[in-house]
């Protein structure tokens, strides 16, 4: 619900639990009053205040008043080189080269209903969302700007955005355009919480105390990264997942990101998130525009669990488009941990063969089936089915895959090309890089100039022959490096600034052209595994391969991390062969199949080497998963434990909304002599209900939530265990 207090320009969103407001004061300043638990409607700005501070300066129109200074009042969009000295939210050049945003307010708009974002992913939905758009203008550079505010009431969810238009007659070079800007002039000690890591282990969280000075966390890889997440969380020092405020901060993009946080002489802290300024320049004509990503802010008053929630549900019911609408997801198996490039339709059908009596719907061929892709050295970008490996190419593929049963699936890499391919030998300017200059690989493989129409254009015109030539119900999105030699033969050379965006609008603008023509085919994102796992891609494809990394230990931490933003049905997770291809490490199937089963749920292995037992557990497993989909992939989640504080286990929940329905999973750490006894205590029963586990036993919600549920000495024998706890209620 937006609140409009038009005689003092103040303007409240409320959400189902809290409150952000802002108001422009009497110079048109826009300042931030509060962002917290939700209170009453009223007048918030007797929370700031004013005083002389040294060396912080004055605006013109305070005349001789020392206590009014754009250095010490918290701002809804931070201005630039006008007396703020923190972190601005917006730089740009005219062509005097002065580089100075003093931004001013100027009016409102309030519309029923969700904007949207031009080119770009953004969250979406009907009535249930309202509009907020703050007008802004520095009237020297004629520049004006569009703060977009989007609120989801029953998520607690506020969007944000950011459009700038040049209203002058010279051009502009847009050099900074933040989405979101927190400023918080209130008190307290706070931490700032990131999600980094590497390639296979990404998401890792690390938690600090904000300190005086600036601490951030960005990419500049050209993708939003292994590294690195686009989601933030800014809390009070004494946060928890059920105790405490906290602020969570989520980037709907897949680029280069810059998120950084200030806490100032005066102990305020100021939050930032938008398009990393890292080789931006953004050219404005007389009349251009330019939109920013939009930024998704949620507050929780009562701890990380319950902001993660209601992301989770924001995610699935207002970011996805599921072409499934609703219905269940297959179970797949994909064969490259199995073949990798060594593989024929025979072996594929062999693979399958053995999959589909065990419940397994989705038979999805992985990289090599095209051009002469015989290694990571050719074949990218000859989008043409090998028939050397593949005779009659998919057409006579296809069929014997759907005669078992199953459906079938592809991979693909599009935005990338061998130099040993047809494509690269006829089209070298084609790629990212200066003439003139060596290229420099990743993988093999350089990089397709995806701001390019023409470039775009010829890509999808050759995979759209593969997608029509067969039934194909899937297609997973592959992209294996980071970029490098960002240059583009299609720009002049004062606007290559502008290349590294325009390669993600290509991305998107492709992936929107290919979910239009092919509604009912879903797409999964990939980039080495997780390296866009980001709110953007989520926009596109439902799911995303979560990380190359398999091993069920290791995905303990990975799938954790992740959680605190993505829901579990965006998490691509699968059950390999042991040892790991990655760790090395041997870990049960029964532990293997219920950790993958917080995602997606697939296999990634050949079958045909497993034995009978095995393949028993695996068609348990995969009717277990189907049976209890909807609690796994809608119900409400809750972390139980941290495992990255090396306890005895690790511990997850799904509750039905109604509290009448529970699972839970569990996983134990390395065995130790004597072992303690150990109880789970779980969240989000209803007290006053009584449970059976397994179909067992009277367990009293209050009990379970309490005192816990012990647990069996027998978990602790051996390395890795895993159980599994079907709540219903009596």
């Amino acid at each position: 619900m937006i609140v409009l207090d038009k005689e003092n320009n103040v303007f409240t969103l409320h959400t189902q639990n809290t409150t952000y407001q802002m108001k422009a004061d009497e110079y048109c300043v826009l300042l931030h009053t509060y962002y917290g638990p939700r209170i009453r409607n009223g007048d918030l700005s007797c929370l700031i205040q004013y005083a002389d501070r040294g060396l912080s300066p004055n605006p013109n129109e305070a005349g001789h008043r020392r206590d009014y200074s754009l250095d010490t009042l918290p701002q809804e969009y931070s201005t630039c080189g006008v007396g703020d000295f923190r972190l601005p939210s917006i730089e740009f050049e005219p062509e005097d080269g002065s580089r100075l945003a003093d931004l001013r307010y100027v009016g409102f708009e309030l519309r029923k209903g969700k904007y949207s974002l031009e080119g770009l992913p953004s969250f979406w939905g009907g009535d249930e969302w309202e509009t907020l758009i703050i007008f802004m203008e520095d009237a020297a550079s004629q520049m004006s700007v569009e703060l977009f505010y989007g609120v989801l009431e029953n998520c607690d969810l506020i969007t944000r955005a950011v459009r700038v238009t040049n209203r002058g007659t010279g051009v502009v070079r847009l050099r900074r355009c933040a989405s979101l800007c927190l400023d918080f002039q209130n008190d307290g000690e706070y931490d700032f919480i990131t999600f980094d890591g590497c390639h296979a282990l990404e998401r890792n969280l690390n938690r600090s105390p904000l300190r005086p000075g600036i601490q951030s966390v960005e990419s500049v890889r050209g993708t939003s990264s292994h590294h690195h997440n686009p989601f933030v969380i800014l809390c009070e020092r004494q946060a928890s997942e059920d105790y405490g405020i906290c602020y969570g901060t989520a980037l709907v993009y897949s680029g280069n990101f810059l998120a950084a946080v200030e806490r100032t002489q005066l102990e305020h802290n100021r939050l930032l998130l938008g398009i990393n300024p890292y080789h931006f320049c953004w050219t404005l004509e007389p009349g251009a525009s330019f939109t920013t990503p939009e930024a998704a802010m949620i507050c929780s008053p009562s701890g990380f669990g319950q902001m993660s929630r209601q992301y989770h549900r924001a995610i699935r019911e207002h970011l996805i488009h599921d072409p499934l609408q609703g219905r269940q997801r297959p179970v797949l198996i994909n064969n490259w941990e199995a073949t990798e490039f060594a593989f024929n339709a025979d072996k594929l059908v062999d693979i399958a063969s053995s999959a589909a009596p065990l419940g397994i719907e989705l038979f999805v061929m992985d990289d090599g089936w095209f051009g002469t892709r015989d290694s990571d050295l050719g074949g990218l970008g000859d989008w043409t089915v090998n028939e050397n490996k593949l005779p009659g190419g998919l057409k006579a593929l296809v069929p014997r895959i759907q005669k078992l049963g199953m459906s079938f699936g592809i991979w693909i890499e599009p935005e990338m090309v061998s130099e040993d391919s047809s494509l690269y030998r006829a089209h070298p300017d084609w790629v990212l890089g200066p003439p003139g200059r060596p290229h420099t690989r990743g993988r093999s493989q350089l990089t397709l100039d995806f701001s390019r129409k023409d470039v775009r254009d010829h890509v999808y015109a050759d995979l759209r022959k593969v997608l029509d030539s067969a039934s194909i119900s899937y297609v997973k999105w592959d992209m294996n490096r980071s970029l490098t030699d960002v240059w583009s033969a299609a720009l002049p050379s004062d606007r290559q600034g502008e290349v590294f965006h325009r390669y993600i609008l290509g991305v998107y603008d492709m992936l929107d052209q290919m979910r239009q023509d092919y509604p009912h085919i879903l797409i999964e994102g990939c980039t080495g595994g997780g390296g866009r796992f980001d709110a953007g891609m989520l926009y596109y494809t439902p799911q995303i391969w979560c990380s190359d990394n398999t091993d069920a230990v290791d995905r303990l931490r990975i799938q954790y991390g992740t959680s605190f933003c993505y829901p579990v049905s965006t998490m691509g997770a699968h059950v390999s062969a042991v040892p790991n291809a990655q760790t090395g490490r041997s870990v049960s199937i029964r532990t293997r199949g219920v950790v993958a089963m917080s995602g997606t749920f697939g296999y990634e292995m050949d079958l045909n080497n497993t034995t009978q037992e095995e393949k028993k557990l695996i068609r348990e497993q995969v009717a277990f998963f189907k049976e209890h989909y909807h609690l796994i992939q809608r119900g409400d989640y809750y972390r139980l434990s941290d495992p990255f504080q090396g306890g005895p286990f690790t511990a997850w929940e799904y509750v039905s909304p109604d509290r009448k329905e529970a699972l839970v999973s569990l996983v134990t750490g390395t065995t130790h002599a004597s072992p303690a006894f150990r109880t789970l205590r779980l969240k989000g029963l209803d007290p006053a209900l009584c449970y059976r586990i397994n179909g067992e036993g009277r367990w009293p919600g209050d009990m379970l939530m309490n005192a816990g549920w012990p647990i069996p000495m027998s978990l602790f024998q051996d390395d890795y265990q895993a159980a599994q706890l079907y709540l219903t209620t009596m």
